[in-house]
């Protein structure tokens, strides 16, 4: 019989828009276990969804981007916590 793995997913979402990036590197400075800067000059993640305890890390990436790609979502309520929607 096959084992079946399940994979964890976070409360909290990424959502990127790449073609965005002017590769400023803000993300990476402020959290470089979840960013990385491509051969192509963009920043990527290493993963999409995250839980609480990277949360304030991820927002601080996302508030240091000079041209605001990178916007979070909580996955359990589908409230944007970035940008903050006042």
């Amino acid at each position: 019989m096959a084992e079946t793995i399940e994979v964890k997913k976070g409360r909290y979402k990424i959502i990127y828009n790449r073609e965005g990036c002017i590769g400023a590197e803000a993300c990476v400075i402020v959290h470089p276990n979840q960013w990385y800067m491509s051969p192509d000059n963009k920043a990527d993640f290493k993963k999409e969804q995250f839980d609480q305890e990277e949360l304030e890390l991820n927002v601080e990436a996302a508030e240091s981007c000079p041209v605001k790609v990178i916007k979070i979502i909580d996955t359990e309520t589908g409230k944007v916590i970035f940008p903050r929607e006042d």
